[in-house]
């Protein structure tokens, strides 16, 4: 492979020398202890996808607290503008989080996203509040992508798994802060979850890394180790020049779950209601929801991580309690509130596959074009799910919702086929790579020429293939994990 030419401008710092040579394959043999990541990354991504969620389900709440009388508006409208928002601003946002570093982008929106959320408690019609919640969709758009993003360049494909688990479940813990919070005014909800975003903002402006290269929290040598543990994932770590032949690389995405996923999100509360329940009670069972999701998915990741390519399996078994529930709360007697609110609960063990294949995507992506390029599809697609979700609930459907629950009992399944149908057309895609002709020219490392502004070799660094900005199709090197 012909080397890499990377020209250095003119009065370049002695630093950009050594982010270059932290890619040198003969840096960083030692073996670096992924605690050494968790002691700032993980407690920040934990917290912050706790503010988002609670956040989230604030409008929930709101909505049995009066927000909805107070501006004349109704659930669907409440829910429409913010993923609209979102899904607009989303593949913008994820260009960006390539552009800006990673940490300082996240911080800048997160610091918007609480001055919005204030304001909320300030609106009177419906022409403010679709103002903030504009603002807010816009914003949300850079957190899960964000957050793909730092788990690939510092965790190996499995351990991603784990860590995407143990952020993705803090959404389980905000459902349980808020039963304890959504007694006061919605004004003041609203307040409250928008200081704690501040306080988030304020804590990522300082300490959220932005790759292994620049984490503050690591020693140049464990920089090294940082890199050159996460070569196996053949992914890249980082390339801030947006790739257009990549963008058009793309694969299979998982658009069906993400619809079907998100469509009960905002209406639980809602659903909870309709069994008998007060505003008080149905805030208190909130918490049981979030207890679930909780035990799901850190029982789910685990599992995953201990048995070998078994995503797509584990993800399927998932969702079999969920059509179980979907069955419940459609043919068990309208009265009995018990039964329909279990029906109500398992379907929350389904979140798990959602958690897995948004780690799985980020394992089986590679080129960082490709990458934020297949992220904002996902979270579009999860955008159009809670935009279009909330009018399947029409009134002629009540009280028992057949035709909706229907629409995501489809779902259900479709989700179940097309996790299989990934994993056989990746382990098909493995083996015709396996059986390809080993070409003796080919090298899993390249050389990388570093020169100065006129031309001048400043020196050759060997690099490892898999750090190369190529996409999943174009390196052959490349195995998808199942």
């Amino acid at each position: 492979m012909t080397p890499t030419s990377v020209k250095d401008e003119k009065g370049s710092s002695k630093s950009d020398f050594s982010e270059l040579e932290l890619f040198a394959s003969d840096n960083g043999d030692g073996a670096l202890d992924p605690v050494e990541s968790l002691r700032v990354l993980m407690p920040l991504m934990c917290i912050l996808y706790f503010i988002q969620y609670l956040d989230k389900s604030t409008l929930g709440s709101s909505s049995i607290l009066g927000i909805l009388t107070a501006t004349h508006l109704d659930a669907n409208e409440l829910s429409t503008v913010f993923y609209l928002s979102y899904l607009v601003f989303e593949y913008p946002q994820n260009l960006a989080l390539q552009r800006f570093p990673v940490g300082r982008w996240l911080s800048v929106n997160i610091f918007i996203w609480s001055v919005a959320l204030c304001c909320h408690a300030a609106c009177r019609n419906f022409r403010e509040l679709v103002v903030v919640r504009i603002i807010l969709g816009m914003c949300e758009g850079s957190i899960t992508a964000g957050f793909l993003l730092v788990s690939s360049m510092f965790y190996t494909r499995n351990e991603q798994m784990l860590r995407v688990g143990y952020w993705y479940l803090m959404n389980g813990t905000a459902q349980i802060a808020t039963g304890f919070i959504s007694f006061q005014p919605w004004q003041w909800l609203m307040i409250i979850t928008g200081i704690l975003s501040f306080m988030t903002a304020t804590a990522f402006w300082f300490l959220f890394p932005d790759s292994p290269t620049t984490a503050w929290f690591l020693t140049p040598e464990e920089r090294a180790t940082a890199i050159q543990r996460v070569k196996v994932n053949q992914t890249g770590v980082g390339n801030k020049h947006f790739k257009k032949e990549q963008s058009q690389d793309l694969g299979i995405c998982p658009f069906l779950w993400d619809i079907q996923r998100h469509q009960l999100a905002a209406q639980a509360p809602l659903i909870t209601a309709s069994f008998g329940f007060t505003y008080l009670q149905t805030s208190l069972l909130g918490i049981v929801s979030g207890l679930i999701e909780i035990f799901t998915i850190w029982t789910g990741v685990n599992v995953c991580a201990r048995i070998p390519n078994s995503r797509a399996y584990i993800g399927a078994i998932y969702i079999l309690p969920n059509i179980a529930g979907l069955l419940m709360v459609n043919l068990i007697n309208w009265n009995d509130r018990i039964a329909l609110l279990a029906g109500q609960y398992s379907n929350r063990l389904g979140t798990t596959s959602f958690v897995l294949m948004l780690s799985w995507l980020n394992a089986v992506t590679a080129g960082q074009t490709k990458k934020i390029t297949v992220n904002a599809i996902m979270v579009c697609a999860y955008c159009i799910g809670n935009a279009v979700g909330p009018f399947m609930w029409k009134q002629k459907y009540k009280p028992r919702n057949h035709v909706p629950w229907a629409v995501i009992g489809a779902c259900y399944v479709s989700c179940i086929t097309l996790l299989l149908l990934l994993r056989l057309s990746m382990s098909r895609e493995n083996r015709k790579r396996d059986a390809e002709p080993q070409d003796e020219n080919a090298d899993t490392e390249v050389y990388v020429k570093q020169e100065t502004a006129d031309g001048g070799i400043v020196k050759m660094l060997k690099v490892d293939k898999g750090f190369l900005d190529m996409t999943d199709i174009q390196n052959r090197s490349f195995r998808y994990v199942l």
